[in-house]
């Protein structure tokens, strides 16, 4: 006589897994950094240039919508820039206001009017209005930034600052030209273009 043995239920004990995806999920949540919106955002043309842009000693000034907006790599470099263009339009900073403009992205207004932007909140300042740097003739502010930008990196890193230009596809040619004339006008003839990555052509 054949003994029916009683089928039972498999189990898994699912208790090691969850506790190994729930710690991998803790650790990219932690590690990951929050993209920061750009004060200007920008479409740069296509290309298939693979060069990055250095980490360090770099302003990056970029055009779109017939405005210009200064970015400086690096808080030191940063606060000392403010202060040598403080002195230059006399306009008075404070050590917090320094401390403020280190952590800055990019900006956009006349210096007389950067204090406004510097006690703005992160998220304010991208939706604030932001004329862009004058760079006309007879108020030819980014020329004095992309001149202390270079003093002061020279002071405190010894290095030559790099300059990048990151332009929108659909700005007209002149507003660029202007930008690069600025920088001519001070021996600065080596510059990078940013673009965009597409695939290369088959």
């Amino acid at each position: 006589m054949a003994v029916k043995m009683s089928k039972k239920a498999a189990s898994i004990d699912m208790t090691a897994m969850c506790d190994v995806a729930f710690l991998l999920l803790t650790f990219f949540i932690l590690t990951a950094t929050a993209k920061i919106p750009e004060a200007l955002p920008v479409d740069t043309p296509a290309s298939t240039v693979q060069t990055k842009l250095p980490e360090t000693d770099l302003a990056t000034i970029t055009i779109g919508k017939g405005k210009v907006f200064f970015d400086l790599k690096g808080r030191e470099i940063r606060k000392k820039t403010l202060e040598l263009m403080g002195q230059k339009y006399n306009v008075a900073f404070s050590q917090d206001d320094k401390d403020k403009f280190a952590l800055m992205e990019g900006f956009g207004v006349p210096i007389q009017n950067l204090k406004q932007i510097i006690d703005m909140k992160a998220s304010e300042r991208t939706k604030a209005n932001q004329p862009g740097v004058p760079k006309d003739s007879l108020d030819n502010q980014l020329a004095d930034w992309v001149q202390n930008a270079r003093l002061a990196n020279i002071e405190i890193n010894d290095k030559e600052l790099q300059i990048a230009i990151k332009g929108d596809q659909k700005e007209e040619y002149p507003a660029i030209r202007k930008v690069m004339d600025i920088l001519q006008d001070q021996k600065i003839n080596s510059f990078s273009l940013v673009t965009g990555l597409r695939a290369k052509d088959k």
